[in-house]
C-alpha cells in the first residue's frame, strides 16, 4: 500500500518529467483524501488529474486498505510520509529541482 503511493510519486515527478513543484501538492492532497476515506473528495480529485478508469480503482482498492487496517495504519503511514517528505535528501532534491526549474524558467524554455 504505501510502496504504490511512493511509485506513484515517483513516476509523476521523475519518470514523466514533471515539475516537482506542481506534481508535490497534488500528489499530497490525493494521499490526504485516500486515508480520510471520502469517496466523493476522491472522485473529484481523480477528476481534477484527469485519472483513467484503472487509476480510479486502484486509488479506491488502497483507500479500502486504509479503512480495513483503521487509525494505527494511518498513523504510521503518516509518520512514514512525513520522515520520507522531510529527509535531507529528499529535501535536498527538492532544491535542487527548484533551483534548475528557477534557472529554466529565467532562460525562457
Amino acid at each position: 500500500m504505501r510502496g504504490a503511493l511512493l511509485v506513484l510519486a515517483l513516476l509523476v515527478t521523475q519518470e514523466l518529467g514533471v515539475k516537482m513543484a506542481e506534481t508535490c501538492p497534488i500528489f499530497y492532497q490525493v494521499f490526504t483524501v485516500v486515508t480520510t476515506g471520502n469517496e466523493l473528495l476522491l472522485d473529484f480529485l481523480l477528476t481534477v488529474v484527469n485519472a483513467t478508469e484503472p487509476e480510479r480503482t486502484a486509488m479506491k482498492k488502497i483507500q479500502d486498505c486504509y479503512m480495513e487496517n483503521g487509525l494505527m495504519a494511518k498513523a504510521l503511514v503518516a509518520i512514514v510520509m512525513t520522515t520520507i517528505s522531510f529527509s535531507k535528501v529528499c529535501m535536498d532534491e527538492a532544491a535542487q529541482n527548484t533551483v534548475e526549474d528557477l534557472k529554466l524558467n529565467t532562460l525562457g524554455r
